[in-house]
């Protein structure tokens, strides 16, 4: 990242005809670009990729934390637990809690 030596703006790659460029996009300073043009690399996610909470692999892991909590579903006394920020950053996160015995899914807002 290389900075105007007159207005201190940063300078933007760009190419041109007569090669690759240092411009400024404030003052029009120009320079010729020492290093190729960096590329940027575009990955799309599809949402059941990006929104999985606990996906069906996770599930089969036994490493989350267990906690003493009655399950509404079944009565067993133990489940895993896990906290999500579902509401605006100021405000408490949810806690997720699945029963270590039916799987069943419950949560307890803060």
């Amino acid at each position: 990242m290389e900075f105007c030596p007159n207005c201190g703006t940063r300078l933007i790659h760009k190419r041109l005809e007569e090669g690759a460029f240092l411009i400024c996009p404030k003052c029009g300073y120009k320079k010729r670009a020492e290093s190729p043009i960096p590329t940027s690399k575009i990955v799309e996610r599809t949402p059941h990729e990006s929104v999985v909470v606990i996906g069906k692999e996770e599930q089969q892991i036994r490493t989350m934390p267990v906690v003493t909590i009655e399950c509404p579903k079944c009565g067993n006394n133990q489940a895993y637990v896990w906290q999500v920020q579902t509401r605006g950053a100021d405000e408490s996160s949810t806690q997720f809690f699945r029963c270590t015995k039916c799987g069943y899914t419950f949560r307890e807002y803060s």
